[in-house]
């Protein structure tokens, strides 16, 4: 299947990675804004193109989408704290864009999955991080709500398990928990609750990657701003695969919280 085409590759920074790609719906907005971040355990190896075809059946539902690449493990500047940083700086970059495109910055949501969905957690989470922080925005452009893809809530657990993926951690933090508990606590969107952005954890019962405790314990812990909607029959790439069984629930999830 072909990539779709973007309406612009807009950089956001000087490095290579930071640019995202601008998907505009037909007519004139202002448009609902969907912040697309990738996953792919963090790695370099993996780049936002597969999310292309999620950007572009938002687009079709009414949603200019801003499909953000940033430093990755494998990459000069990626890993902590350059890939949080170009996140959130690809993220606040809207209000850039917002002078050029008809974006409408007070609906504004995230969509991420796997690493990608740890890293949309992350975003919404970084206003409760201290100034002290290497991570800290002082501004951070408000969000209206969080759809998790297979989400990775919780780093530390997660780097506990086995898999690839469970081993990309350490690399993304550059040590352990117990190495670097500082730098877990201001990484982890689990540790970084109560968020005041309400959470759609979406949530493959059959995904070999991301087991649903990582979507349960974080739900469990925020209480009645996190909802975990379960797809019974859905591994983890069936979750961006906009023409699945479970796509409808994903775009009703984001809907709700942007309507």
């Amino acid at each position: 299947m072909p990539t779709p085409a973007y309406d612009a590759q807009i950089k956001y920074g000087t490095e290579a990675s930071q640019f995202g790609e601008l998907r505009l719906p037909a007519g004139k907005g202002k448009f609902p804004v969907v912040v697309v971040v990738h996953g792919g355990c963090w790695l370099s190896a993996y780049n936002l193109q597969y999310m292309s075809h999620v950007s572009e059946a938002l687009r079709k539902a009414g949603y200019a989408t801003w499909n953000i690449e940033f430093r990755r493990v494998g990459e000069t500047g990626g890993g902590w704290p350059g890939t949080f940083q170009d996140v959130a700086a690809g993220t606040d970059y809207l209000r850039e864009l917002a002078k050029k495109y008809p974006l409408d910055l007070d609906r504004v949501a995230v969509i991420g999955h796997s690493a990608g969905g740890h890293l949309a957690l992350w975003l919404a989470a970084r206003t409760n991080l201290k100034q002290s922080s290497p991570l800290y925005s002082a501004d951070p452009l408000p969000i209206n709500g969080v759809v998790t893809l297979a989400g990775i809530t919780d780093l530390k657990t997660y780097s506990e398990a086995e898999g690839s993926c469970n081993s990309a951690v350490e690399k993304l933090i550059g040590g352990s928990a117990t190495q670097f508990p500082e730098r877990y606590a201001e990484a982890s969107p689990i540790e970084l609750l109560p968020l005041q952005t309400p959470v759609r954890l979406v949530q493959g019962a059959k995904d070999p990657i991301v087991p649903v405790s990582q979507a349960e314990s974080f739900a469990t812990k925020a209480g009645n701003s996190a909802e975990v909607i379960l797809l019974d029959q859905a591994g983890h790439f069936e979750l961006v695969a906009p023409q699945s069984e479970g796509w409808p629930k994903i775009k009703k999830a984001l809907d709700k919280l942007l309507n």
